[in-house]
């Protein structure tokens, strides 16, 4: 039987990073549910789709081909074919991504897809809903946080320190932008699930956060 772990949360909590490294650190195959509605929302924007147009979206959602590979233990991304990992972290396609995943043609279809690689795999998913809705069987559910301020900060420095020119304030309130979009939308609202262990890494390095979901998994297993 596959061994599953679940890291939900809001956006800027590191749930990505620390996912990737407690993959690593197990020998689990990491799959990155944000990535796979990047790239989705990479798509509806070179198709032209309004975000507020939802019937064109789980339409034209339908027209995508997302899937993850693995080259060097490296996750890749796979849109139509094509290797999006380069093109999928900007702002512009996070807030499409926000704004789109609230469709329910568009959740369910990449919803199926995660729920088999889990079925057959130990992974370490995390997302907004995997606790929740996509692996609500999963051994262990952690629902990563941290306050705005930190999450803001922590973006600001990871884009200036890629040359890009950001305003911090503005940061702020794209991130509170989108938790209020996350935590209200009608079809899988970011929330902790009831079994889900918290950890607030507002105060904790990347190495202690690791380390308290090895801690949980080891117990678990």
């Amino acid at each position: 039987m596959s061994f599953n772990i679940a890291i939900d949360g809001p956006a800027g909590a590191g749930k990505s990073t620390i996912a990737k490294q407690v993959s690593a650190k197990l020998g689990y195959i990491y799959v990155d549910t944000g990535a796979m509605y990047r790239a989705m929302a990479l798509f509806l924007i070179r198709e032209g789709v309004s975000p507020e147009d939802q019937e064109s979206v789980g339409k034209r959602s339908q027209d995508a081909d997302i899937s993850i590979k693995y080259e060097n233990g490296e996750q890749v991304v796979l849109l139509n074919g094509e290797n999006v990992n380069g093109l999928i972290r900007t702002e512009e396609v996070g807030n499409m991504a926000s704004a789109t995943s609230v469709n329910g043609d568009l959740r369910k279809k990449l919803v199926e897809l995660q729920q088999k690689l889990a079925a057959t795999e130990n992974v370490v998913m995390d997302g907004r809903d995997i606790g929740t809705v996509v692996l609500p069987g999963a051994q262990l559910k952690v629902y990563l946080t941290a306050s705005v301020e930190v999450r803001a900060d922590r973006r600001y420095k990871e884009l200036t320190e890629k040359g890009v020119d950001c305003d911090l304030e503005q940061i702020k309130a794209d991130i509170r932008d989108r938790d209020h979009r996350d935590m209200t939308r009608e079809v899988s609202p970011l929330k902790q699930a009831e079994d889900a262990v918290l950890v607030d890494s507002s105060d904790m390095t990347i190495q202690e956060v690791i380390d308290r979901i090895l801690e949980l998994a080891k117990e678990r297993s």
